[in-house]
């Protein structure tokens, strides 16, 4: 029997299944895509206006209904509480870096004065604003070639997005700067994929189990705990990274102000199987530092 893959319509979303179905299928399982639209597909409004699950809820909605045996979310777009209704895997992690397309082959530090850059997010709005504060930051919704026709356009000089998607659809030389992750310091689960079904599906269960990643699911599990512990949804300008150190797990955190005057920093490192604890003693330094204050 071929499993059903729930995925959103987008050429990311599809792209992002594909590579879950070709990895299934090198494990000897047999899956199809299959299209479900969600809210954030069609209403064009600010994701942080119209909700933090606006993009994975319907997903959820019809794995949950056995529309689909499988669904395949960007980890960074799922509300940080667990859902007992799914079991989740993490597979193998693209990069997490954020990077800029810019007129004329631009860096960020080389952009004129008062230069429009589209980006809705907080999280990145508040850090191009710490680096660059004389630009504007513009609202932006929409598809990677809906944002990046933008620039092409001159209606902006530079759109911010994720590496990983560029990469992922074969575009990932059209990045004029891939910033680096210290500096301008990625979303939780930036790069990383979340495979759920339903918990009681032992065949699809077995199916993805085969496919995850210990070391990925653990360390964007901990960059979610960062979030989860500061109470911020994915629309906050709190901002997670993690590396590994010589085999132990480094987790890097900041938050910033949207004018990006104000930055709280804090790390901590330790072994893979202490991820959630390492996630918790990151964000208890940021509320010790005041990061209650900057997010509210």
């Amino acid at each position: 029997m071929s499993l059903k893959i729930g995925t959103r319509g987008s050429l990311l979303a599809t792209t992002q299944s594909g590579h879950v179905r070709d990895a299934l299928a090198e494990q000897g399982v047999e899956a199809e895509l299959h299209i479900v639209t969600t809210h954030g597909d069609v209403n064009m409004a600010p994701v942080e206006r119209i909700g933090v699950g606006v993009f994975t809820q319907a997903l959820r909605e019809a794995l949950e209904a056995g529309e689909c045996d499988i669904a395949v979310h960007s980890f960074k777009d799922l509300p940080t509480e667990p859902d007992p209704r799914f079991h989740l895997v993490v597979p193998k992690r693209a990069d997490a870096r954020d990077c800029l397309i810019a007129r004329d082959g631009l860096r960020l530090e080389e952009l004129p004065q008062g230069a429009k850059i589209g980006t809705g997010a907080p999280r990145r709005i508040s850090q191009v604003m710490r680096l660059r504060p004389d630009v504007e930051c513009v609202p932006l919704r929409g598809n990677i070639d809906t944002r990046m026709s933008k620039v092409r356009s001159g209606e902006l000089d530079a759109v911010v997005l994720a590496y990983a998607g560029l990469e992922r659809v074969g575009r990932g030389e059209e990045a004029t700067e891939v910033f680096d992750p210290e500096i301008f310091v990625p979303a939780p689960a930036q790069g990383a994929l979340a495979i759920e079904c339903r918990v009681d599906d032992e065949q699809a269960r077995r199916a993805i189990d085969a496919i995850a990643d210990a070391w990925a699911q653990s360390a964007a599990l901990a960059e979610r705990v960062v979030l989860n512990r500061l109470e911020a949804g994915c629309t906050a300008p709190v901002a997670v990274g993690s590396s590994n150190i010589d085999g132990q797990l480094r987790v890097h955190a900041v938050v910033v102000s949207l004018d990006g005057t104000e930055l709280l920093e804090a790390q901590a490192q330790g072994d893979i199987a202490q991820a959630d604890a390492i996630g918790q003693d990151v964000a208890q330094s940021l509320l010790d530092a005041g990061a209650a204050q900057i997010l509210q």
